[in-house]
């Protein structure tokens, strides 16, 4: 599992026009781009969960668990896209939805149970998301 982190003072994904999850926090908030690979677990999508939880990228090294940050967290197949060779990208490495879509699913409720504000978008489906990148400060969390 790979959570692109970005740091955010604003942020939504809509679908067909119609807003589906959004964040306005008063400070900062987290956009988590999930991707699931093959052998990805519940127990690594909790583990996932708590780490950017507590990870501290927030103004003066504070964690969303620290300051109750909002999360928008948004499933990102393309992030195992594999470019090695030629022009046109391999999603072979990750999950097909069946796998994906349970353990996006279970890395939101594992935030929520950590205390954590947690929007998201809509699986599989084409979203356009909208954000303020604030630093920039953009992170690669892997287990």
């Amino acid at each position: 599992m790979r959570v692109l982190v970005q740091r955010v003072s604003s942020a939504r994904v809509s679908v067909d026009g119609d807003t589906v999850g959004a964040i306005t926090p008063e400070g900062q908030g987290l956009v988590a781009l999930v991707g699931v690979t093959h052998d990805d677990d519940v127990n690594t999508a909790r583990r996932l969960a708590d780490k950017l939880w507590r990870l501290r990228i927030l103004d003066d090294q504070r964690s969303a668990s620290d300051v109750g940050a909002p999360i928008l967290v948004v499933s990102q197949f393309t992030l195992y896209a594999d470019t090695a060779k030629g022009r046109r990208p391999s999603w072979n490495a990750a999950a097909p939805g069946t796998v994906a879509q349970p353990l996006v699913t279970e890395f939101a409720e594992a935030l929520r149970r950590l205390g954590a504000q947690v929007a998201t978008g809509r699986f599989g489906a084409h979203m356009q998301v909208e954000l303020v990148n604030d630093g920039p400060v953009t992170v690669l969390l892997e287990l």
